[in-house]
């Protein structure tokens, strides 16, 4: 079995996004003195879902690259997955925290979502193919 090191190198760029968006809610949670839960605070709201939608999509992505990687998909691939999904989980609290209406909402959000599906799609349906 091959160690899938590009995708190890995506996942500890992930790990350090994971990190700062851990950060940015402990932030918020001081700023409102709220331990636990999101005392009804939106902006506190938005940074825990931000970090939640991070931590529910971004091992499967990982993990799909990962199989990609060891079951000998080119190394651009993988490079333009793990790239795409790094941007995506960027771009996605960036689009939450912006105000109603802001340019960056939309763009920013709507890219972080469709970025890190695509990936898991796109990654899906390579291990898919590989193993037919």
């Amino acid at each position: 079995m091959v160690f899938p090191q590009v995708t190890a190198f995506y996942a500890a760029l992930l790990g350090l996004v994971f990190t700062g968006l851990s950060f940015w809610v402990v932030k918020a949670r001081a700023h409102h003195k709220v331990a636990m839960g999101d005392g009804g605070q939106f902006s506190l709201i938005l940074r825990i879902r931000s970090h939640a939608n991070f931590a529910e999509y971004v091992p499967l992505g990982l993990i799909l690259i990962a199989f990609n990687e060891m079951g000998g998909l080119d190394s651009w691939g993988i490079h333009a997955l793990g790239a795409i999904l790094v941007l995506a989980r960027i771009a996605h609290p960036i689009g939450m925290a912006a105000s109603e209406g802001s340019p960056l909402q939309k763009p920013f959000r709507g890219f972080g979502v469709l970025g890190t599906w695509g990936v898991i799609l796109i990654s899906s349906l390579l291990v898919l193919a590989g193993l037919l």
